[in-house]
C-alpha cells in the first residue's frame, strides 16, 4: 500500500500535522507533498490519499489550495480512497471553524471517491458553525485540529485518527 499525503501550509501547522501523520504511518508507506511544490495531478498516482487544508480568517481557503482550486476538477480522483484533515481556530473564528475542510470535501465528493476518517464532533469542540460537519452534525468530514486553542490535544487526536483511518482502509480491501 502506498499513500499520498498532499497539504498546503502557510504557518507550518498543517505541515507539522502532516509530518506527524507520516511519522506514525512511516516514510516507506506515506509520501508527503506540499501542493505549492508539486502538481496536484500527481495525486492520480495513488489509490489512497490524505489531503490537509487549513481555514483562514472568515472561512477562507489556505492560499496554496486557493491557487489550485479550479484545477482540482481536472484531477481524476474517481475510485480513490481519501481521508481529510484540517486546521482551524474555533475560538477566534468560531463561525467558520474548519470551513475549508468542508469545502474541500464538497469539491472532490462528486468525483466518486470513498471517504474515510470522519471525526466525531464531540463536547471537546466549542464553535458556532462549520461547513465541515456531516448532515446530522455528529461528525466532521475529516480530522479537525485546532493548534490555536487546543494544541495540547493534537498529538493524541492525530494518533487516534491515523489508527482509525488505517483500520477503515483495511476493511475496504
Amino acid at each position: 500500500m502506498q499513500i499520498g499525503l498532499f497539504y498546503g501550509s502557510t504557518t507550518c501547522y498543517t505541515e507539522m500535522a502532516a509530518e506527524k501523520i507520516q511519522d506514525i504511518i512511516g516514510k516507506d508507506t506515506l509520501s508527503m507533498f506540499n501542493i505549492k511544490d508539486v502538481n496536484l495531478k500527481d495525486a492520480e498516482n495513488f489509490d489512497f490519499l490524505i489531503f490537509g487544508i487549513s481555514t483562514w480568517d472568515f472561512g477562507e481557503l489556505q492560499e496554496d489550495w486557493e491557487s489550485i482550486w479550479d484545477d482540482i476538477e481536472n484531477v481524476d480522483l474517481a475510485g480513490k480512497t481519501i481521508a481529510l484533515f484540517g486546521m482551524g481556530d474555533q475560538q477566534g473564528y468560531g463561525q467558520w471553524f474548519q470551513d475549508a475542510l468542508g469545502m474541500l470535501h464538497d469539491k472532490i465528493a462528486p468525483q466518486g471517491v470513498t471517504f474515510l476518517g470522519y471525526w466525531p464532533n464531540n463536547d471537546e469542540y466549542e464553535f458556532e458553525a462549520s461547513k465541515a460537519l456531516t448532515e446530522d452534525k455528529s461528525h466532521f468530514v475529516g480530522l479537525a485540529l485546532d493548534e490555536d486553542s487546543q494544541y495540547e490535544k493534537s498529538e493524541e487526536r492525530i494518533a487516534t485518527w491515523v489508527e482509525q483511518v488505517l483500520t477503515e482502509y483495511s476493511e475496504t480491501l
